[in-house]
């Protein structure tokens, strides 16, 4: 399993340029019906920018998350999920109230741009640090990042656990006949 895009630094500073214009521009009030996208001669037709390619953004307050919404599963070119992403981790986490002005200046992003999905060939083969997951199991259903169980210090049956419990479903629940578990890898960078 590897990664079947690449982003060079241009296309990460225009994402990383995106989540933040999102942001300033639902701080002030501003209502954008159209997403800035880039240039046409700015990079080229085969730019992961242009794929539907899933996205988080992630917000963090000191050591504290302070927003994640993503895709897991693109639907739109990256650039647009990427401000769309930021817009909704700042004003629509569910955990949180809107984003404030007064913390904005203190709040750090990380973008994680998702490769596709695929079913996960077994728990032994996760690398912790290195795949994210998905979790299917009676109608319910958890995910986490890559960089989450190293953020945690989890090991991987922790990991595993752990996303069931975000699921809503016992820990060992991976292990039951039905339960459907995927994984993916990601480019995350700081924006």
């Amino acid at each position: 399993m590897s990664i079947a895009f690449s982003l060079s630094d241009a296309e990460k500073q225009f994402l990383s340029h995106q989540a933040r214009r999102a942001i300033e521009a639902g701080l002030a009030g501003k209502s954008v019906a159209d997403v800035p996208q880039p240039a046409a001669d700015q990079f080229a037709a085969e730019s992961a920018l242009w794929r539907t390619l899933g996205a988080f953004v992630t917000l963090n307050l000191g050591e504290r998350l302070r927003g994640c919404i993503g895709n897991i599963v693109g639907r739109e070119p990256l650039y647009a999920t990427v401000w769309h992403m930021a817009q909704a981790a700042a004003f629509a986490d569910p955990r949180f109230p809107a984003l404030t002005l007064a913390e904005w200046p203190h709040v750090a992003l990380d973008i994680s741009v998702l490769d596709e999905l695929s079913p996960c060939p077994g728990p032994e083969a996760i690398e912790v640090g290195r795949h994210g997951l998905v979790l299917v199991y009676e109608g319910r259903s958890g995910v986490f990042l890559p960089q989450v169980p190293v953020e945690q210090g989890w090991d991987r049956l922790a990991y595993l656990d752990n996303l069931c419990l975000k699921a809503g479903v016992p820990p060992g629940s991976w292990k039951l006949p039905g339960t459907r578990l995927f994984w993916y890898e990601a480019v995350v960078f700081k924006a």
